[in-house]
Formats: structure tokens, C-alpha cells, sequence
């Protein structure tokens, strides 16, 4: 079964119709559309950026009704394969994103996508590591519901380990699943702490499976090691009893740094942080201060 990116909606909402039914165990392809839903092409600026009508982004494929699923089960889905696009693109967005305080204007990076790289700035050249940003299933609260922020169903999750080889492990809330997924990224880093990874077009081929009354509480993530990346890296840190003020802080902190090392306006370090470099919570027990650290290969900087 090959589902195109025609078939999208732009919304979380149990009375969607099915596009289609899957037989647990059987493989699929579906292709997904960009995160701008058609909004931002090669040629865009930073004109188009402000004009986003969030209404249109993260667009899904779907929703796919899985025969035999209930409310209560597992649903497993193993990601086998993704082609993205040729070209993506990565944006600061007014009013979103860590630092969105930091960095009020539109700003915007296409990259062109070959040879197993990205390219979204002159010159730096980041591996393609493909990725789902946004798949989950249909919740059971009736009506419609935003599509961007995450949910215990899945969503906008942008977790970067859901990629060829994953298994995403989802609990399901209506019977059938009503499974959707889109916002494909060909690079992204953990945080994606502008708001945007490489955003792109993919065609993903996935595999569903049912276990009866075995919903986790929360999605579940079976890593491969191809969406891991390894190398010297430049870490900075936030610290203090606020989590997202640490993230800030760590984020800020390598944004500084990586212009002071590179020369690079820190609008395009704020970038190059949110597709290459990683957020993470390294200490969360040691009351009453947390540390976040943000990580970035050195290999990137020259």
C-alpha cells in the first residue's frame, strides 16, 4: 500500500474518516508533506516565514485505521525505511522557539539535500539523519485538537530516535488507532531548540502492530544506533532549579559560542544549534539545581 502527502489533515480528531485500513503486520508507504504545508518553497524568504499560517503546519498523512485495534492497546510501529526530499528548509519563526525573545525576527535557511548531507548554511555540510517529527494516533476526546503540541497519543513528539530502524510503541485511545504521521526533518537536534529541524518532504515505509492491553502510559522508543551520532562535541551548560530557563541558558551559552568560534551571525548559530546540536538532561536529581547541557559535533565548526 502506497498512501501520498495528498492525503493529509491538520488536526488530532477521532471523527477524521480513514484514508485507508492496514492489516497488523503488514507494510505501508507513506509519503509526507513539510512541515509548512506547502507554505515555504526553495525560493521563500523571510517574508513568507511571517506570513505562516499555523493553521497549515505539520500536516499529517492519514489517519490509518488498524484492523483489530482497541482502545487499550499497543499499537508497535517499526519504521523501516525514509527517503526525505532534495531541499529543506530551517526557520526562525517570530514568537517560537527556545530563544524566541532572543531572536524576534524571521529567519530563514534553505538546504540542499544530496550525497547523504544537508547543507544549511555556506560551507557546513550536516549528516542526513531522518527522522518522523510527527506521528501519533487519534485521542479519544471528541472534537478537534491542535496538532502541535505533543500529547500522551503521540504528535509533534520531534523526538530524533524515530527513524529508520525504530520502533515507536504508542498507546492507543479509539479502536482502529487512527494512526497519522508527517513533519519528516532530514537533520535535527535533540531540543530542536529553534523550532525547526531541516524540514522536508519523505516518503517513509513502516510496519503496524497490535499488542492487546499492552498501552504504555506514554509512547515508548526503541532506538537504532543509525540515528546516533558520535565525535568530539562542544558542550555548554545551563543550570539552576528551572528546567526550561537551564535549557535557555545552555542554548543561549552555544549560540554565543559558536558565533565567537566561527564568525557566524548567532541568528545562523541559533540554526545550525536547532539541526545539529543535541539538548540534553544531564542531571535532574541534585536538589535544588538542574543541568542541561546542549551538544555540538566540533567537526561542524571548521
Amino acid at each position: 500500500m502506497h498512501i501520498r502527502r495528498t492525503s493529509v489533515h491538520n488536526a488530532w480528531d477521532n471523527a477524521i474518516p480513514p484514508v485507508a485500513s492496514l492489516v497488523p503486520d503488514a507494510e505501508f508507504t507513506v509519503e509526507t508533506a513539510d512541515a509548512s504545508g506547502g507554505q515555504l518553497g526553495p525560493s521563500a524568504g523571510t517574508a513568507e516565514v511571517a506570513a505562516l499560517d499555523f493553521a497549515r503546519v505539520n500536516p499529517v498523512t492519514g489517519p490509518f485505521l488498524v484492523e483489530g485495534a482497541r482502545a487499550g492497546d499497543a499499537l508497535v510501529i517499526d519504521v523501516l525505511e525514509m527517503a526525505v526530499g532534495d531541499w529543506g528548509w530551517t526557520a526562525s519563526i517570530p514568537g517560537f522557539g527556545l530563544l524566541a525573545d532572543d531572536f524576534p525576527d524571521p529567519h530563514l535557511r534553505v538546504s540542499k539535500i544530496a550525497n547523504g548531507f544537508a547543507e544549511p548554511l555556506p560551507g557546513v555540510r550536516v549528516p542526513v539523519v531522518p527522522m518522523v517529527g510527527t506521528i501519533g494516533v487519534a485521542p479519544p476526546e471528541p472534537g478537534a485538537h491542535s496538532i502541535v503540541p505533543p500529547r500522551r497519543w503521540g504528535g509533534n513528539m520531534d523526538i530524533r530516535h524515530v527513524g529508520p530502524g525504530a520502533r515507536l510503541i504508542l498507546p492507543v485511545g479509539v479502536d482502529g488507532a487512527l494512526l497519522s504521521l508527517g513533519d519528516a526533518h532530514a537533520a535535527m537536534g535533540d531540543g530542536e531548540v529553534c523550532g525547526t529541524g531541516i524540514e522536508t518532504e519523505a516518503s517513509v515505509r513502516l510496519r503496524v502492530g497490535v499488542r492487546p492491553g499492552a498501552a504504555p502510559p506514554t509512547p515508548v522508543v526503541e532506538a537504532d544506533p543509525r540515528t546516533h551520532r558520535a565525535g568530539r562535541a562542544l558542550v555548554t551548560t545551563g543550570v539552576g532549579p528551572d528546567l526550561m530557563e537551564a535549557a535557555r541558558e545552555a542554548t543561549r551559552h552555544l549560540v554565543a559560542e559558536v558565533s565567537a568560534r566561527t564568525g557566524l551571525a548567532p541568528a545562523d548559530a541559533y540554526l545550525l544549534a536547532s539541526v545539529a546540536a543535541d539538548l540534553k538532561i544531564s542531571e535532574v536529581v541534585d536538589v535544588p539545581n538542574w543541568i542541561v547541557s546542549a551538544h555540538l559535533e566540533l567537526s561542524l565548526l571548521g
